[in-house]
Formats: structure tokens, sequence, C-alpha cells
């Protein structure tokens, strides 16, 4: 049995964007992320080495976004996926990344992608 873990509106500033002016600069990228994962033992024992650690879930998309320049948000979306999927052995994932200001008559544009089973 699966609940859902979520993080919102994790902010990261990175190098990302396929205009030469973009690569100059650091924009704003939004993660809104839905995770599945078993809590039971970690609620049956309020331990904590159960849970899957949102804040290193969290600080490891910071690290991994901030550490290279990217061209587009679905190379960030779809490596970001795998890398989480792999590192925290997450079964299923629903990431949302959003880049606000990349269209001046939008909030935001961005790209949802879903990766494994529940």
């Amino acid at each position: 049995m699966y609940d859902t873990i979520f993080i919102e509106k994790l902010t990261v500033f990175a190098t990302i964007g396929v205009y030469d002016w973009e690569q100059q600069i650091k924009q704003k990228l939004v993660f809104d992320l839905e995770m599945a994962w078993n809590s039971q033992r970690a609620a049956a024992e309020d331990n904590v080495a159960y849970c899957l650690n949102y804040a290193e879930v969290s600080q490891f998309i910071i690290d991994y976004v901030e550490a290279k320049p990217f061209l587009l948000i679905e190379t960030v979306a779809y490596q970001v996926a795998e890398q989480l999927q792999q590192r925290f052995a997450i079964p299923w994932l629903r990431l949302k990344l959003s880049k606000p200001g990349a269209v001046a008559q939008a909030a935001t544009v961005g790209i949802v992608v879903e990766r494994g089973q529940r």
C-alpha cells in the first residue's frame, strides 16, 4: 500500500534556456512532486528511518539542477525524475516543472512527467 508524499513549489535558480542570453543568467524553476511511498512501517513504529526523506529529495533536486546548464525544461524534468527514482527507490512519481516568466502573457509554462507504477 502506497501513500503519496509531496513537495510543493520547490524553487531552484538554474541556468536554463535556448537563447544565448539565457545561458548567462539564472532563472527560476518551480518543482511540484508527488511520490509513492509505503509509510506504514514509519507510522507504526513512529520512526523517521522508514520515511522518504523529503529534505534529502529537495536538496538533491536543488544540487542537481544548479550544477550544470540546461537548454530545455524537458531535459531537466526527465533527468530529475530518473535520478530520483534511482537514488531514493521511489516506485512512482509525478513531477511538475514550471518556468515562470517564459511566456510574457502566461503565469507559467512547464511539463508534467509521470514515471513508474503505484
